[in-house]
């Protein structure tokens, strides 16, 4: 079986911890003890988030004049390299040696006249104090916005159209590869008026990118892995119950937050609605019995309807 899992950014960093490498470390180093059993017995493809760490190296950019200062595009670049590094290093500690790796650095096509240029959505980097944020938006020309009880950047998030390296990335599978892809949701790049290929100041979100990657590798199952052990209805309240399975038609029947679960059930349902099989959200720690099917939620067009956990 084929099966391509979108870590979330808490399998490298959780909200509040200290942005170092060994925090870090540490949590690629839980994501791979939860995604070696798996490549054991599966072909496997991993995309990641990096939003963290991306807003790590702005921060030490900032030791630059503004005109020097390096873009998102390149700072995505970047993150790729490093976490792929430690993902391979952590998997590898835990697999047979013959077992090869590759990161691949991933450029992903946008369209430069995505609505999405005009209202600035995506969170990236650190949560800051509002009037710390207000000054930075000031002082570094950023959109910010509030993120729960703090306040965050944005930056456009457009959706992703085509995959550069998918080629690829399917003949390192056919070599039985373990490959790494699309972290950050992949570098976003647009063509010129004279088809020129270059980046733009944005970030796709990794969860569509990530369904994408899925649906052109004809991947049997994708997996999105959160720090949430499965999609709730009536999130917050004393009735909240967790979906086990559910159809993609009665899923776009509820809402869901736009900044956490709803990208990840969007792309969960577009996935299903374009290939026939299944997507399923559900916990890092759960992912062995996510792929059993007793654990996460499930959503396939064989699902009839919405079938749930009792209320806790």
């Amino acid at each position: 079986m084929r099966v391509v899992i979108a870590l979330g950014g808490n399998a490298l960093l959780r909200r509040g911890q200290a942005l170092t490498a060994e925090n870090q470390r540490e949590n690629v180093r839980v994501a791979a003890e939860a995604m070696a059993p798996i490549a054991n017995e599966h072909q496997l493809v991993i995309s990641h988030g990096n939003g963290p760490q991306v807003g790590l190296l702005a921060l030490q950019g900032a030791a630059y004049k503004a005109d020097e200062a390096y873009p998102l595009d390149v700072l995505g670049a970047e993150t790729e390299g490093m976490i792929g590094y430690m993902i391979e290093q952590e998997m590898g500690n835990l697999l047979p040696f013959e077992v090869p790796f590759a990161t691949i650095l991933t450029m992903i096509e946008v369209d430069p006249k995505d609505p999405a240029f005009a209202d600035p959505t995506k969170f990236i980097g650190p949560v800051y104090e509002e009037a710390e944020a207000k000054r930075l938006a000031a002082e570094k020309d950023w959109a910010i916005k509030p993120d729960g009880d703090k306040w965050r950047r944005v930056v456009p998030s457009p959706l992703p159209k085509r995959i550069f390296e998918i080629r690829p990335i399917k003949w390192l599978l056919e070599q039985n590869t373990i490959v790494i892809c699309a972290g950050g949701g992949g570098i976003p790049t647009v063509y010129d008026d004279d088809r020129k290929l270059h980046g733009v100041e944005a970030v796709i979100d990794k969860d569509l990118a990530s369904e994408l990657l899925a649906r052109e590798l004809d991947a049997d199952l994708f997996v999105m892995a959160t720090d949430a052990d499965a999609v709730y209805l009536d999130w917050g309240k004393p009735e909240a119950r967790g979906i086990k399975r559910a159809a993609p038609a009665d899923m776009r029947q509820h809402e869901f937050a736009a900044g956490s679960m709803g990208p990840k059930v969007e792309a969960a349902c577009q996935f299903a609605e374009r290939t026939g099989n299944a997507a399923a959200i559900g916990a890092l720690a759960d992912l062995p019995r996510i792929l059993e099917g007793t654990a996460g939620t499930t959503i396939s067009g064989k699902s009839k309807g919405i079938d749930c956990h009792a209320p806790a």
